[in-house]
Parts: C-alpha cells; structure tokens; sequence
C-alpha cells in the first residue's frame, strides 16, 4: 500500500526537488531539463492558475505568463492563483508575485496583453512548449498556427462545468493542429465558451496540461500527441481519442 506521502519518506529528505528526482523518469538528469526549459502559458485563469503553480514548484527555469485581464472576485473560486486583496489587480503581475514566492529559482516574465495574430509570434518564440490555458477560440486557432509554424509543441486544454480535455498538438510524430480537432473555425468565430465550472475541474485538467509539459521537457511517458484526453468529474468516465 503507498503511504499517504510517497514511497520513500526517509531518502526526500533532501533538496527542494528530491522527491521527483527519485523518480527514474526524471532524476537528476530530467531536473537539469527542467531548470534550462522556457514554457509560455496563455491565459493566467481556472488553467493557468495550477498549470503556472505546478511548473513553478516543479522547477521550470523559465515561465513567461500572457493575460491581458484583471482579477475579479468571481474567478477566486477556481484561479488559485490569487487572493481577495488581489481582486482589481493584473493577473500576470500578480501570479508573478504568487510564483517569485513559491520558487525564487523560476524565471517568472509576464505580458499583460491579448496574444493576436500580430503579436504571436514574437511572443512564442524561443520557448520549449506552449500551454493553452485561455478561454476563447480565436486565441486558440492562432496558437495552433504559430506553434505548427515554429515547431514548438502547444499543449491545448478547455473546461466546462463538471468535463474537460486535453491534447498535445502541433507535436512529433502526429503534428495535429487545432484545426483537425475543430476544422470549422467560422463555425466558432465569436462564439463565447460557456463560463460555468466548478474548480476543481480547472484543478485535474491543468494538472493533466502540467505533467503532459513534464512529460515532453524530461522524455517519459506516453505524450497525448494527437490524441484527445477526455473526463466528466460525476461519473469520473474517461477516454483516448485519437484526433
């Protein structure tokens, strides 16, 4: 039976990273991987909050935040980032403060501005993966462009109500783009994705975007290249769709 706080309680007792270190799938080998990695996360909301708090405490070197918006009193039930003494502020500025305090050893950049056709590319450049933790179709088709365009692996994610998916795009060997998951782009141009959810939805599905980033900055696994994680937290049901 695994204890409630990992296998080997008496060999973590060491630096801030042992207890992932002491996983073969990541060592000292993988966290030399993840201290040189540059993640770029669009959209500091409900997925950006436990994706940015996740990479952060795991090591990333560097994680550049893109959000235009400010924090709002009805985001802290699921943008854990945050606090109430936030509400008013700008989200980028204050994940920054969130994750400087976690791990002062993350390189925390932030851009407090809509990512647009115009500006996608100079923002994505030079990072290792991109997550796609925002709420609006637009933002994604340009992500998916970009990404496929550069050859920089984007990790999409989306949220609603009580379900939510994952899938890693724009990724060798299958190189799906966002536009084999959803080909019809006038179809859902301004159209605005339903807002209710509960948090902990945003909570299993940004930690899924997370790890699937570990997974490809350290090489294990089985990446969810070109395929579509599915889950409906009430019935807890579950699938692997190939896109």
């Amino acid at each position: 039976m695994l204890e409630a706080d990992g296998l080997h309680t008496a060999a973590c007792s060491g630096g801030r990273y042992a207890r992932q270190e002491l996983l073969p799938e990541i060592g000292r080998a993988g966290q030399a991987k993840l201290r040189r990695a540059k993640v770029m996360i669009v959209g500091a909301g409900g997925l950006g909050s436990p994706v940015a708090l996740y990479l952060a405490g795991a090591g990333v070197g560097t994680l550049t935040l893109v959000d235009e918006d400010v924090v709002s009193l009805s985001n802290l039930h699921r943008q854990i980032l945050y606090a109430e003494s936030e509400v008013g502020t700008s989200k980028v500025e204050a994940a920054a403060v969130r994750l400087r305090s976690l791990n002062v050893e993350t390189d925390v950049r932030t851009h407090a501005c809509r990512l647009t056709r115009e500006n996608a590319e100079s923002l994505i450049e030079g990072h290792d993966v991109v997550v796609d933790a925002c709420d609006n179709y637009a933002t994604r088709y340009v992500l998916s462009d970009v990404c496929a365009a550069l050859g920089i692996p984007y990790i999409y994610g989306a949220i609603e109500g009580f379900c939510g998916q994952v899938a890693v795009l724009c990724c060798p060997p299958c190189r799906r783009t966002y536009r084999d998951l959803f080909p019809d782009e006038d179809a859902l141009r301004g159209m605005t994705p339903f807002k209710g959810v509960v948090g902990m939805t945003a909570a299993v599905v940004g930690g899924v975007q997370a790890h699937e980033v570990m997974k490809l900055l350290c090489g294990y696994g089985d990446v969810l290249a070109g395929r579509l994680w599915t889950i409906d937290l009430r019935t807890m049901e579950s699938y692997v769709l190939d896109i």
